[in-house]
């Protein structure tokens, strides 16, 4: 075994040794006359008032589905001190704010925004989380969900991860007028994705048809200029090609930074060659694409947000 592959394994091993002393319950809560779940990573005492990091998964899973998708990727930042829950969508999917959705969850109109207030509030009660650290992270059709949290719940979150998702095309965008509260951002896309392509544009027909949902997006690099320019920030971006971790992984990574002083950040980690997954040390079908493990979500959520 070479020397690349020997230290990748002894990453993996020393990880799964560290999440595997973890507790996972499950919880729910009530919103309206619903019962929603989710999966809760991590524990807290009253008063504790530890960090909360909302995970909401892509199309067609739940969130132990997503859990076991990403290998457990977010569990790393309970194993650092937060606490993390992984939410159900209903059947599947995210209320998200495209306004050519039509899956479930937009056709009984269900309030996705209430259920994350519901598990905030549920522990904040007691203190056992800081409610000015609360992070949301979204994947795929998770990520559009993200992005409506941003808009519509100015102060609600500390910090907002969008994973393979880019920003509906204001024609597409049922959250547009929404007050806005500066918020830091951190956005993750791969070159080669099959799904929601970096470029932006519109879903094939084939793609509509499966995921029921449509319309124009943008691309990732203005999807992050945007949230830049919401956030006061006009100067241009610095952009970086990290250094390669894995000579064997074909995937290279490309930071972009939009940052200025007293205003939140936004960054743009583009995956070259990377498909619909989330880096990290697990790999995603090969179905969605390659997968980076150039890149451990984890790492730079952890970095970007300070947690």
């Amino acid at each position: 075994m070479d020397g690349p592959h020997l230290d990748r394994l002894l990453r993996l091993n020393r990880r799964n040794t560290m999440l595997s002393t973890l507790t996972a319950t499950r919880g729910s809560v009530t919103v309206g006359e619903a019962t929603r779940t989710f999966t809760l990573v991590g524990t807290a005492a009253p008063g504790e008032a530890k960090p909360l990091i909302l995970v909401f998964h892509g199309s067609g899973q739940t969130g132990d589905k997503h859990r076991a998708f990403t290998g457990g990727v977010f569990d790393a930042l309970a194993a650092r001190g937060a606490l993390v829950a992984y939410l159900d969508g209903y059947r599947g999917n995210w209320n998200d704010a495209r306004r050519e959705s039509r899956f479930p969850a937009r056709r009984a109109d269900i309030d996705d925004v209430g259920f994350a207030r519901a598990v905030i509030a549920t522990y904040a009660s007691d203190r056992r989380i800081d409610t000015s650290r609360v992070y949301a992270v979204g994947y795929s059709n998770g990520g559009q969900m993200v992005i409506r949290l941003a808009h519509e719940t100015p102060g609600l979150l500390a910090g907002a991860t969008v994973i393979a998702a880019t920003m509906p095309a204001p024609e597409n965008f049922l959250a547009g007028e929404a007050p806005w509260a500066s918020l830091p951002v951190l956005l993750i896309h791969g070159t080669k994705d099959p799904i929601v392509s970096y470029q932006g544009g519109t879903m094939n027909w084939a793609l509509r048809t499966i995921f029921k949902a449509g319309g124009s997006s943008w691309s990732a690099t203005r999807t992050a200029r945007y949230f830049a320019e919401r956030n006061g920030i006009t100067t241009e971006p610095t952009t970086t090609r990290l250094p390669k971790k894995t000579t064997a992984d074909p995937t290279e990574v490309e930071r972009t930074m939009y940052e200025v002083r007293d205003a939140p950040p936004v960054v743009l980690y583009t995956i070259h060659g990377g498909g619909h997954t989330v880096p990290g040390p697990s790999s995603a079908p090969a179905l969605v694409g390659k997968t980076s493990h150039q890149l451990d979500t984890a790492d730079i959520i952890t970095q970007f947000f300070d947690l």
